[in-house]
């Protein structure tokens, strides 16, 4: 039988079943992305067990509920945690929300006495939620604190980044994690601006990047530049690489693995990690004959991957730039 849910969640993180605020956001959490096509391909039912990787609102989790499915949903955020929580207690049992970070989705099996799961989900990215409240930073449209941790317990913040990183190593993040051509410039506008005093809110960051990149058109100059800090604060391309591990080893045969991801760093991990997995017989000029894969595990599901319906794209904005991969567990033969 699966941990209570209340009981759990209090091991896990002490104190958030306590009523605060965050069980009551200013605004909603954002409508969850893919979902139909989240339903149909990674298939709930009752008598499977899931996880969601990233708990978030709730949204896709009370899919699943719906569906039948027990569902474990991990969150690094107490706030989301929280939220979800209340929201879906009605299910009882059947859900157990756990404050952890995605990547440690084993050693909480392993707490819960879970050796395999039947389907799993990560849905990688800022939430809607997240970006609304100028508290957390993750905004350049709203003035707060420059924080960006999505675990506010984390101890690295952007701010600590912006104003402590070495010039190159500014430079590096911009260009490696936002893909941001003026990457150099704005890292020596940065260092000018924070010798004369500490950037310490979202709205000093955006002054620093507006002197280098003027505002034109409708993409913010400062896009770029916010998401690889939001990278790098959180460790998301690594976190990522090693949940992907993680999920794999724990789906039961059968087991079903999707990612949404939202730009093209994440995809780019989540495309090659299930590709080189879901090829059985490898093949090289030098070799007399192919050979069997060793990480050879799954079956990939999507050859190309699922993308929003122009309705959905409408009525969601989110949703125009995500993109759902899914694989299989091969059955062991």
């Amino acid at each position: 039988m699966m941990i209570p849910a209340v009981e759990f969640m209090e091991a896990a993180a002490p104190g958030l079943r306590q009523r605060s605020r965050y069980l009551n956001p200013p605004t909603p959490y954002h409508e969850p992305v893919l979902l139909q096509q989240t339903l149909t391909l990674l298939a709930p039912a009752p008598g499977k067990l899931f996880v969601d990787g990233t708990l978030g609102g709730g949204g896709h989790t009370e899919a699943f509920l719906k569906a039948g499915a027990r569902v474990i949903g991990l969150d690094q955020d107490p706030q989301a945690l929280a939220f979800a929580g209340e929201r879906l207690k009605s299910y009882g049992e059947q859900f157990t929300p756990v404050r952890a970070n995605f990547e440690e989705v084993g050693s909480v099996l392993d707490r819960m006495g879970i050796e395999g799961i039947d389907g799993a989900l990560l849905d990688i990215g800022v939430s809607s939620w997240q970006l609304d409240t100028p508290e957390r930073g993750f905004s350049f449209q709203q003035n707060g604190p420059l924080d960006m941790r999505m675990n506010p317990d984390a101890p690295l913040s952007a701010a600590e980044i912006v104003n402590t990183a070495p010039e190159g190593e500014l430079a590096r993040i911009f260009r490696d994690y936002g893909e941001e051509n003026a990457a150099r410039r704005i890292a020596h506008r940065i260092v000018r601006d924070r010798e004369e005093r500490p950037l310490e809110t979202t709205f000093d960051l955006v002054r620093s990047v507006e002197k280098v990149n003027p505002r034109r058109g409708r993409v913010h100059p400062a896009t770029k530049v916010f998401q690889a800090l939001r990278i790098a604060v959180n460790r998301e391309l690594d976190v990522l690489q090693s949940a992907l591990t993680g999920f794999s080893a724990r789906l039961n045969p059968g087991g079903r693995l999707g990612v949404i991801t939202f730009h093209s760093l994440e995809d780019r991990i989540v495309k090659n990690f299930f590709k080189a997995r879901s090829i059985e017989w490898l093949d090289r000029p030098e070799w007399p004959e192919p050979r069997r894969n060793p990480d050879f595990e799954f079956q990939l599901l999507t050859p190309k991957p699922a993308i929003a319906s122009e309705e959905e794209q409408n009525r969601n904005p989110r949703s125009r730039s995500a993109k759902l991969r899914v694989v299989a567990k091969h059955y062991v033969s």
